[in-house]
Order: structure tokens, then C-alpha cells, then sequence
């Protein structure tokens, strides 16, 4: 097998011998061959409702429970939890119907889970924290895969007869401890720096907004003198701007109510465009799924909304907004401002810093939504048409400097992640000795 770089990096083990799994290849020669079935035992212990309540994820594994994102999610929990199984610090909890995605894990917390989980002691000598490491690397989860069955998508039940088959690779004792502390180390340095890099881009994309904000409501001119805008959160503008509505320099469009049909079809039909195809400054006709034909759009009394508007979300997360390049038809969480009047993409930033205005302007029913006169009533600052020119190219400026530094952030996180995958699959199958 072809060392990685990760491999070449550390030392080796003075010997190896074949492990009889193909995925695997060599192992050291002081390791043993187990199975799940003999190296856990299942436990079930009940009537603990008194317990915390736990969860198994595939991201963390066993996690404390979160109720008030639970109840946001409409996760059911029962009033009577005696059903609930308890498991113990250092067990091994594992959601059978998610375990081909790798939920499951050592848990750090005595707490209950669903009874529809297992929970399993040990019946060797095993550091529970070199078990959690190998069992969720990326390897083992593969096997969790083809031990699962099912025909719902994301609901394969495991089989419990293949789970006990799978081979598991055992070191000495000192070696599991050895492993362990090396990887708690090695990972918590690695999910430190990740974390400091996702800080940075929040940064970096607060930084962002506030460019946006200070362009579109201050103009570049740092010397200009300003005056009142009359807008509790838009503050002060430029002295020789002017202060007005959206309704008068846009015309507001609402979707019909009908559902049109749709179809694949991509060489024939209008896009049908919803709030998860908007956010880019300007539509991407390739990632379009679904079109209406003229013949259903007519049927549907749809209408066509034109190219060269303004679409942006008028239920739930506001300030959503792209610029259309083609003719399309929207759905009823969309809303357009067509006939504009101003620079198409100075107006359009105007709608992206107006979350909190559609936010608090909205009704609430199931969902939170802005009407067509609430998109109309959109506080807008004129600059004289120049200005826009500038401000849009001062924005379009500086938003490529931080995209490109927030897209090298996320390359580097994307390469410490799989660092960290690496050293972990290499530590636990004895392809590095780390002591």
C-alpha cells in the first residue's frame, strides 16, 4: 500500500504482519484480531428518567441533549422517559438506524438515551478512548454501511448478526493508552486552529457587512458633509442624497398563489426559482432543477417576471436577494422589484442590509412573511447615479479582497480536516507508531 504523507511523516512499527482484510493490509505484528461481537456486551438498563437526556450524533457522538433545539426541530420526547436506556460514562452508545453514517461513540456523560439505541460495556481490557477513535474513523464507519440495511433513504437499520462480524484491531494496552493521549493532543491542537480560522472568516465576513453598510448609507467620500436621514437605522447620509421609498423607484411583484406544474426540462420553459437558488448576485441558471412550460405557466395564471429584477425572500431568513439574468417565474417565498430605477446592484445591497427592517415589519402565521406593501415601504438612500457607479465597484472591490481571503481560510480548514482524518486512520490501524 502507498504510504501517505501523513505515514512517511512518523515512524513505523519494527514489524507487521497481514491483518486478512483487504482494506487494511499489513498491521503490527504485536496486534490482535477481535470482533465486535465478542468485545461488547449489550446492556439495557431502564427506569432512570431522572437522568440527563443524551443524544447520539454522527458529527460528536454522545452529546447532552439540546431541548430547545429539539422542540425547534419537532424531535418528540415522550412525557414518561422510564423507557429510556442508561448509559454509563465510557459505554459505547450507537444509533442503529443512523450507524452507516458513523452515529455512535463513546459517551463522556452517565445520562438515557432512546431505547431504540444500543448501549454496550466492554469485555476486555480496552482504553474506551482508543475504541472512540477507531470505531469513528472512516474505515470502520464503511463497515457500519454494509452491515445496514434498508429501503428509506437515511433509515437503514443494522443488522445486528454483521455488526458482531466486524473485525476489530487491538494493540497492547500501552499502545491504546499511547495512541489515545497522542490523538487527543494531535486533534485538539487541529480543532483549535480550525476553530481560530472559522473565527476569522466570521470576521472577515463581518467585515464584509460593515463595507456594505458604511458604502450604501455613507458613500466614500469620508469628508462629505452629512445630514439626518430620517431613519432610525440607516443614521446619517451624505448632505446632498435624498431619502425615499422602494415603491418609487421599483415596481413590487408578487408571485400567484398557484403552484404551476414543473418539469426537468431545461432546453424548454421558465426557471421556477425559490429562496434556496438566491444569495449570489446573480441567478445561476445551472443550478435551476425545475422549469414550467409557457403552455403550464398560462394554466397555472402564472406570471413571468423579467429579466434584469431584483428577487428576494419575503418569508423566514430576509436580505436574501439575487439579480435575475433571464426570464423566470418565482414561488410564493419570493418577491421581485422589476422597473428599476436606480443602479440594479446598488439597489440590490440596499436589500441586503434591510434583514432587521423586513424582520420587524413582517406578519407572523406559521412563518414569518413581508407583505407587498412592506417590500414597497423599504427605506432606501439616493445617491446621485454616479455615486452608485462608484459605490458599486468600491463594494465589488473590496468584497473580492475578503472573499478570496475568507475562500483561503476555508481551504485550509478543508486541508486540516483531512490532516486530522488521516493521522487518526493511520494511528489506529498501525500505519505510525506514536510512541
Amino acid at each position: 500500500m502507498m504510504e501517505t504523507a501523513t505515514q512517511a511523516r512518523f515512524r513505523k512499527y519494527p514489524a507487521y504482519k497481514d491483518s486478512g482484510v483487504k482494506w487494511l493490509g499489513d498491521i503490527p505484528e504485536g496486534w490482535t484480531l477481535g470482533k465486535l461481537g465478542t468485545l461488547l456486551k449489550p446492556i439495557s438498563i431502564k427506569g432512570h428518567s431522572d437522568l440527563p437526556l443524551l443524544s447520539i450524533t454522527r458529527e460528536l457522538g454522545v452529546i447532552e441533549r439540546n431541548l430547545d433545539e429539539d422542540e425547534g426541530n419537532h424531535n418528540f420526547i415522550p412525557d414518561d422517559l422510564s423507557g429510556y436506556k442508561v448509559i454509563q460514562e465510557g459505554q459505547f452508545g450507537m444509533n442503529k438506524m443512523k450507524a452507516w453514517q458513523g452515529s455512535y461513540g463513546i459517551s463522556q456523560f452517565t445520562g438515557i438515551v432512546s431505547p431504540a439505541y444500543y448501549v454496550f460495556d466492554f469485555t476486555s481490557e480496552i482504553d474506551p478512548r482508543f475504541f472512540h477513535f477507531a470505531i469513528r474513523s472512516k474505515n470502520y464507519v464503511a463497515f457500519f454501511g454494509r452491515a445496514s440495511d434498508g429501503v428509506r433513504i437515511g433509515q437503514w437499520d443494522l443488522s445486528k448478526s454483521r455488526m458482531k462480524e466486524i473485525p476489530f484491531f487491538i494493540p497492547t494496552p500501552p499502545e491504546q493508552t499511547a495512541i489515545s493521549n497522542f490523538l487527543d493532543d494531535k486533534t485538539s491542537k487541529i480543532d483549535r486552529a480550525i476553530a481560530q480560522k472559522e473565527q476569522l472568516i466570521a470576521l472577515l465576513k463581518e467585515r464584509k457587512q460593515i463595507i456594505i453598510q458604511n458604502a450604501v448609507t455613507k458613500g466614500l467620500d469620508p469628508n462629505v458633509k452629512m445630514k439626518d436621514s430620517g431613519v432610525e437605522w440607516i443614521g446619517e447620509i451624505p448632505e446632498e442624497w435624498g431619502i425615499s421609498k422602494s415603491k418609487f423607484y421599483s415596481k413590487i411583484f408578487v408571485p400567484e398563489r398557484t403552484k404551476p406544474e414543473l418539469e426537468e426540462d431545461k432546453l424548454y420553459g421558465f426557471p421556477w426559482i425559490t429562496t434556496d437558488l438566491l444569495g449570489n448576485d446573480n441567478l445561476e441558471i445551472d443550478k435551476v432543477k425545475y422549469f414550467v412550460s409557457p403552455k403550464n405557466a398560462k394554466t397555472a395564471g402564472s406570471r413571468v417576471i423579467k429579466k434584469g429584477s431584483i428577487l428576494a425572500t419575503c418569508v423566514g431568513n430576509f436580505g436574501i436577494a439575487s439579480i435575475n439574468d433571464f426570464d423566470c417565474i418565482i414561488n410564493q417565498q419570493v418577491q421581485g422589484y422589476t422597473q428599476i430605477k436606480l443602479n440594479p446592484k446598488y439597489f440590490i445591497q440596499i436589500v441586503r442590509i434591510s434583514k432587521d427592517f423586513f424582520s420587524n415589519n413582517s406578519t407572523m402565521t406559521t412563518i414569518q412573511y413581508v407583505s407587498k406593501d412592506t417590500f414597497g415601504e423599504l427605506p432606501m438612500p439616493i445617491p446621485p447615479i454616479s455615486e452608485q457607479t462608484a459605490i458599486v465597484a468600491h463594494i465589488e472591490a473590496q468584497s473580492t479582497k475578503i472573499d478570496q481571503a475568507i475562500s483561503l481560510q476555508q481551504t485550509q480548514i478543508e486541508k486540516l480536516k483531512e490532516y486530522k482524518v488521516t493521522l487518526i486512520d493511520s494511528a489506529v490501524t498501525g500505519k505510525i507508531k506514536v510512541s
